[in-house]
C-alpha cells in the first residue's frame, strides 16, 4: 500500500454487511474463539450496532473492504471502540491507526466524550496502538468478553 490516497474510511452499508463478520472471524479464530455474543453481533450488525445507536466504519482500499471498526453505544456520551479488524493480508501498514484516528475525530465531532475498549494483553501491537492514542488502562469488570483481560478508556473532552 504505497498511497494513502487509495485508502478511504466509509460508513456501514447493507451491501457490505458481511465484511464486519468476515474480518472479525478471521482474527477471532486465529487468536481466540468466537464467543456467543460475537456471533449474534457479527451476524446482524445493523440490528445489534447501528439500530442501537452505534456506528460501523470500513477501511476500503482499491475497492476492497480490508478493515473495520465499530463504535457501540454505551451511553449518549460514551461508546465502546469495538470489532476492529484488519485483514491479515494487509496488516502492519497503518490501517488500524487510520481507523482509530477516524473514530477519535468522529467522537469529537459528535460530542462523544469518552471511548472505552476491551482487549487482551496478548495483542501487543493493538495495546501499543491504543496507548499511543492516549487510551489508559482502567478497572476491568468481569463477564463482558471471555477473552478480555484489559479495559482501557480515552477521555475525548
Amino acid at each position: 500500500m504505497n498511497s494513502e490516497n487509495n485508502l478511504e474510511i466509509i460508513p456501514f452499508t447493507i451491501e457490505e454487511k458481511d465484511a464486519i463478520k468476515t474480518l472479525n472471524l478471521e482474527w477471532l479464530n486465529k487468536y481466540f474463539k468466537v464467543e456467543p455474543n460475537d456471533e449474534i453481533v457479527l451476524s446482524n450488525p445493523k440490528a445489534e450496532i447501528i439500530d442501537k445507536g452505534g456506528f460501523i466504519f470500513y477501511a476500503k482500499y482499491k475497492n476492497q473492504i480490508i478493515g473495520t471498526v465499530s463504535l457501540l453505544k454505551v451511553t449518549n456520551d460514551c461508546f465502546e471502540l469495538s470489532k476492529m479488524a484488519i485483514t491479515e493480508k494487509i496488516q502492519g501498514l497503518g490501517i488500524g491507526k487510520k481507523l482509530i484516528e477516524y473514530c477519535l475525530t468522529y467522537a469529537k465531532e459528535n460530542n462523544i466524550s469518552k471511548l472505552i475498549l476491551y482487549s487482551n494483553r496478548r495483542l501487543i501491537p493493538a495495546i501499543h496502538l491504543y496507548k499511543k492514542y492516549g487510551f489508559e488502562e482502567i478497572e476491568l469488570e468481569h463477564g463482558i468478553y471471555e477473552r478480555a483481560d484489559i479495559k482501557m478508556q480515552k477521555i475525548i473532552f
